[in-house]
């Protein structure tokens, strides 16, 4: 049976997009200053299948990640319709569901929630008070607030330059069944804001050494529409998920869901996934998050480029369970330039890498939409096309 993979490097941005301006980003480029930053020949896999083919389309050569002569893959950059630069959008129009209006973002200085969503989500939580209310690093503001919030009881509240309500708390004050019922909890009241996702954020630890588990949870807002996922799943195309990608569609669309948590144990899920057999035709969509959350936002670009480099040495081998009729694109869905200001993401085009055994390489230019990836899947899956996107087979 056929199988098409969608592998999304998190924030692997490769040049900003034209309106970057407006998002404050002008002049981001995750992939180019991460080269810059970081001497020497890198990522030797991606080179061959053609990432520095694809910078070169928006006139950047990647220092050790160079153009070459005859790249594996089908190589291009994405541009995002969709106003925003954060998760849900990304991965949403790279499942062909294009955003008319921005999530609601909040402002970076305290107070950052609107007045009446903190009282709401005191009085329905019974919480009595909340730590935080700005915006902040994950990691930060544990460091800050850990020590009060294990001496009051209140949760720590905040959020960044997404669309998120983030609810972070000790698993000895609240248990991690309690923070998802507040996550659920706040993420019904979210809904009136159009805040794109709640986040359970859970620590473990003593002052000075606060630790996050893996325990974190997505909450995402209602998806408007049908996705690329509800559409093969109507065709009786099996639909798996790895990371947080069931998390960012709200399991919809879904046949299985893998919520493994971090970037090692999903690369091994996806080996695992691209050695199964199935009796129906698969699309398997994967999320690597450790280059956004572990490192983009905490603005490291050596630790960037070391952690594409492990997605790097692994695509070799995901490659090599793959068949003649197989089909395999590598992306992002938006930068997060970790040598740019501020621990935002930044408005970003995407690159693109198509490979099939069975297709020549190609350059496929700079596409008008995430949305092609979608359309791209129904035509090779040879089911009806959908409203978005263009194909690129």
């Amino acid at each position: 049976m056929k199988k098409a993979t969608v592998i999304v490097i998190d924030s692997f941005g490769i040049g900003e997009l034209p309106d970057a301006d407006q998002f404050g980003d002008k002049g981001s480029n995750t992939a180019l200053h991460i080269c810059e930053a970081v001497s020497g020949p890198k990522w030797p896999f991606l080179k061959n299948l053609g990432l520095g083919n694809s910078s070169m389309l928006l006139g950047n050569q990647l220092p050790g990640c160079e153009a070459v002569d005859k790249p594996l893959a089908s190589f291009g950059v994405m541009r995002e319709i969709s106003p925003g630069k954060d998760t849900t959008t990304g991965h949403w129009e790279l499942a062909g569901l294009q955003l008319d209006n921005a999530f609601t973002g909040f402002p970076p200085e305290y107070p950052s929630f609107p007045e009446k969503l903190v009282s709401d989500f005191i009085e329905q939580t019974g919480c009595r008070g909340v730590l935080g209310n700005k915006a902040a690093s994950g990691t930060e503001i544990i460091e800050e607030l850990g020590e009060e919030h294990l001496k009051t009881g209140f949760p720590i509240i905040y959020t960044s330059g997404d669309s998120v309500f983030q609810i972070c708390a000790h698993n000895d004050i609240f248990p991690i069944d309690k923070l998802y019922e507040m996550c659920e909890i706040a993420r019904k009241l979210c809904d009136d804001y159009y805040v794109g996702r709640v986040i359970a954020r859970p620590f473990n630890g003593q002052p000075g050494e606060f630790f996050r588990t893996k325990d974190r949870h997505d909450y995402s807002i209602a998806l408007p529409g049908d996705t690329i996922l509800d559409h093969l799943r109507n065709h009786n195309i099996e639909t798996v998920a790895i990371g947080k990608i069931g998390s960012i569609f709200d399991e919809r669309g879904i046949d299985i869901s893998h919520h493994d948590s971090g970037n090692p144990a999903c690369m091994d899920r996806t080996d695992i996934v691209l050695e199964e057999e199935s009796d129906r035709d698969r699309f398997i969509f994967v999320n690597f998050v450790d280059t956004d959350m572990v490192y983009g936002h905490r603005r490291n670009p050596e630790g960037y480029c070391d952690e594409v480099g492990r997605v790097d040495k692994r695509l070799e081998g995901f490659i090599s369970r793959m068949s003649d009729e197989d089909l395999l694109i590598i992306t992002a869905d938006h930068g997060c330039d970790p040598t740019f200001k501020g621990t935002d993401h930044t408005r970003e085009h995407i690159p693109l890498l198509m490979y099939s055994p069975g297709l020549a390489s190609r350059n496929l230019g700079i596409r008008d939409s995430f949305a092609d990836v979608a359309q791209t899947l129904a035509d090779f899956f040879d089911i009806p096309l959908i409203k978005n996107g263009k194909s690129m087979l």
